[in-house]
């Protein structure tokens, strides 16, 4: 470097150098070092982009030359995702850069753990399906028959259902008034339909599904929760164990007689009859 124009120095003479200088001349030397002791070409989270820069692979950093890069693998960020990929990769069973094979490791196996390959199943489109709406005769909850069709399934293969919030979903606006019941079954595509975000009633014999590998039909059907208590009384599921309270006029549009005590079965706020006496002959 030359030095012999800065402040305080002799003509033909090297002048003080300044912080950043030292820093630039320091990181220089550094750099030069480590390019000597370090084989970048062995790193694998060492990429050359078509841009002529360089990236770590691992922390998805940016970098113009080797030495910075060289500068971010001593630092914090680059060490601790390197800890934090050994710890999953120890808990995977696969070896790290500081664990050793298993020479006598049983084929099919990495670090002692068995190798599991990756299912690529071809997507052959939507399968057929068949939505009918349904009403309980007893308890008059509304719910949803679902009939789909997957003749192409193949055997071992049991399709599979979930409720999934709209909040989960990023192909329409958010909508907290309806929910998304999603079907999955290989080589098919996944298919969703939108329906009510209302609770699901989940008690024994109103919420089921089956699979009919004959006829490769999976039927699923469930009910909404009543909102109100005491809709029909005894039904099951709703109101719970004990409740018995009904509305006199439903019940009477239902075809179920009327509670004891009230005049009109269709005004609910008919006061009761009064007793009449009984008159008994002497």
């Amino acid at each position: 470097m030359d030095f012999q124009n800065r402040a305080g120095s002799k003509p033909g003479s090297g002048g003080v150098a300044g912080g950043s200088e030292s820093n630039i001349d320091r990181r220089d030397r550094l750099r030069k070092l480590a390019l000597e002791t370090i084989d970048l070409a062995k790193d694998p989270y060492f990429m050359k982009n078509h841009l002529g820069s360089y990236e770590c692979k691992l922390c998805l950093t940016l970098h113009n030359n080797e030495g910075s890069y060289l500068a971010h693998t001593q630092g914090k960020k680059h060490q601790t995702n390197l800890a934090r990929r050994a710890a999953r990769d120890a808990q995977d069973g696969v070896p790290g850069k500081d664990q050793p094979l298993m020479l006598n490791a049983p084929p099919g196996t990495i670090g002692g753990a068995p190798i599991v390959p990756r299912k690529v199943a071809v997507k052959i489109g939507r399968p057929g399906y068949k939505v009918t709406k349904i009403r309980d005769p007893t308890s008059r909850q509304l719910g949803l028959l679902f009939q789909i069709q997957y003749p192409e399934a193949a055997d071992g293969i049991r399709p599979r259902h979930r409720f999934m919030s709209a909040y989960e979903q990023h192909r329409e606006e958010p909508n907290k008034a309806f929910q998304y019941l999603l079907f999955a079954a290989e080589p098919y595509e996944t298919i969703a339909f939108k329906v009510q975000s209302k609770e699901i009633d989940r008690a024994e014999g109103r919420f089921w599904t089956y699979w009919d590998p004959d006829a490769r039909q999976f039927h699923l059907q469930f009910f909404f929760k009543s909102e109100r208590l005491g809709y029909a009384a005894g039904a099951p599921g709703v109101g719970g164990p004990g409740v018995g309270v009904v509305n006199p006029g439903r019940a009477a549009l239902m075809g179920m007689a009327p509670p004891p005590g009230l005049a009109n079965p269709l005004n609910p706020f008919g006061a009761p009859p009064p007793q009449q006496p009984a008159f008994v002959n002497h």
